[in-house]
């Protein structure tokens, strides 16, 4: 009997693993969807209109898959097809640092492929320690959603569990990227802010040193 529910139990896993989504190609990338978890509820989210993007069916997770769940999910793919990984997803990929950058590590030494996080930036604050330095060496670009270079702004578009402080976080988290990844951007959303904004935004990039970039809705 207890062989029998354990049976049951591995399939019921395996169906869930097989419904749900871990790695999707967007453009020529391949991007890894860990967690559905998120410290925002930005007003523009695409999850809140839609349950994937690229090739994906659904975004939504039935588990958070492990480490070798996912590191098993590249062993079915064609990785010459792919120019870098991305984790990205719906959800903050940084929720889950500790797996995502064993899952990184392993991926560049296995794939030899360019590693990068697109992030809201609120990651160091969120897991209550600076995570920054810990990337060193294994992921080589990061892309921190900026929104709005006005901090009340902000705080109205992003809607983070953190409130007042979250702006400032993502400011210091990029701060802290550009001193151990050779490739920092920080990003806004066409159509959510002003042109007025969108030129005060390349100010602050060029203040912190960092490139600024214009994505897409679905991007």
């Amino acid at each position: 009997m207890m062989l029998l529910k354990n049976s049951r139990k591995a399939i019921l896993q395996l169906l869930e693993l097989i419904m749900m989504t871990i790695l999707y190609e967007v453009h020529d990338n391949i991007y890894v969807n860990m967690t559905n978890r998120c410290t925002c509820s930005c007003t523009f989210c695409v999850r809140g209109k839609q349950d994937s993007v690229g090739d994906a069916d659904s975004l939504w997770l039935e588990h958070e898959p492990t480490v070798e769940e996912v590191v098993q999910e590249f062993s079915k793919i064609d990785m010459n097809r792919y120019n870098e990984v991305v984790f990205c997803g719906f959800g903050e990929p940084t929720e889950r640092i500790d797996d995502l950058l064993k899952v990184a590590a392993l991926i560049k030494s296995k794939y030899n492929k360019k590693i990068r996080i697109n992030t809201n930036g609120q990651g160091s604050l969120s897991n209550g320690r600076n995570i920054v330095p810990e990337m060193a060496g294994i992921i080589n670009s990061i892309s921190v959603s900026l929104n709005t270079p006005n901090e009340e702004k902000y705080e109205e578009i992003v809607r983070s569990k953190f409130g007042k402080g979250a702006f400032k976080a993502m400011i210091e988290f990029t701060k802290e990227a550009k001193k151990y990844l050779k490739d920092v951007t920080m990003t806004t959303v066409s159509t959510t802010i002003s042109k007025e904004d969108e030129i005060k935004c390349q100010q602050l990039c060029d203040k912190l040193g960092v490139h600024y970039r214009i994505r897409t809705y679905q991007e």
